[in-house]
């Protein structure tokens, strides 16, 4: 690892406001080189190449090593075109060979106690729950990055909670298992051109011993400028800003989501 001048990924990521210098190694231009995938070719995610990914995957640091989450690969057309019309009619889900649906699982370890007549009461507390999200989401960022690491692309499926009792009916899920979200997986389509999206500037997102709030105005005005700018060359609403606020403005703009306390005890999970 060394401290150099910053590589053109660097420069990419944070759209020409980056940290002066910043320490290099493959893994992290691998990292600083992510993006969305949404166009795919229709070539197969290998036998090998799925045992690889989820091995990344459950290298990934878990709770006290409880391990509270499993992915299901699906592979099957007609269920990955059902997926997607519950997803809002995503067409990379169809489009690309595998999609991976990172079920949070707290029915396997029911099914420990069970065999072994022990009680569940921790389970069914919010902290329960919410390990289960943290150990799915850590083991689905391996994921990505083993992925890319062999040449595929991806793109996270949140959709899949707008509606959750229909995705649980489809993937068979038991009591205690919940979908979180999904994971696209596929070889991409060289001409979609693809590219990396800016984010926020170090000062708003990193901290020194304690919360500051100071950066935060100008921090994000710089940034809508220089996202808006990005936006406005992929054809998309140039406003980073309005679409915080449209996100936040309400229960219908989380087309479902806001049932999900609902959807997770219908699921098993009481949440206290």
């Amino acid at each position: 690892m060394s401290v150099d001048l910053l590589p053109s990924p660097v420069a990419a990521r944070y759209g020409g406001a980056a940290p002066d210098t910043i320490a290099t190694s493959d893994v992290i231009e691998l990292q600083l080189a992510h993006r969305s995938v949404r166009r795919y070719l229709p070539d197969e995610v290998t036998p090998a190449e799925l045992a690889a990914v989820v091995a990344a995957a459950q290298s990934a640091a878990t709770s006290s090593n409880l391990q509270l989450w499993s992915v299901v690969a699906v592979r099957d057309d007609d269920r990955r075109a059902a997926l997607s019309a519950l997803s809002g009619d995503q067409a990379h889900i169809t489009q690309a060979p595998l999609l991976l649906v990172w079920l949070v699982d707290l029915g396997r370890a029911h099914a420990i106690a069970a065999a072994h007549e022990a009680p569940t009461e921790g389970a069914d507390f919010l902290e329960s729950a919410v390990v289960g999200f943290v150990d799915a989401a850590l083991a689905a960022q391996n994921a990505v990055l083993a992925a890319e690491s062999l040449g595929l692309g991806t793109v996270y499926i949140g959709a899949l909670r707008n509606r959750p009792a229909e995705v649980a009916e489809l993937l068979h899920l038991p009591k205690h298992v919940f979908a979180a979200f999904g994971l696209v997986v596929g070889r991409p389509d060289p001409s979609e051109n693809a590219r990396v999206k800016p984010r926020l500037p170090q000062s708003a997102v990193l901290h020194h011993e304690t919360y500051d709030d100071a950066e935060h105005a100008g921090a994000v005005a710089a940034y809508e400028g220089r996202i808006g700018d990005f936006y406005a060359e992929e054809g998309l609403s140039h406003s980073w800003v309005e679409r915080v606020l449209a996100r936040l403005s309400g229960p219908a703009a989380l087309n479902g989501r806001d049932e999900l306390r609902s959807a997770l005890q219908a699921q098993g999970f009481e949440l206290r």
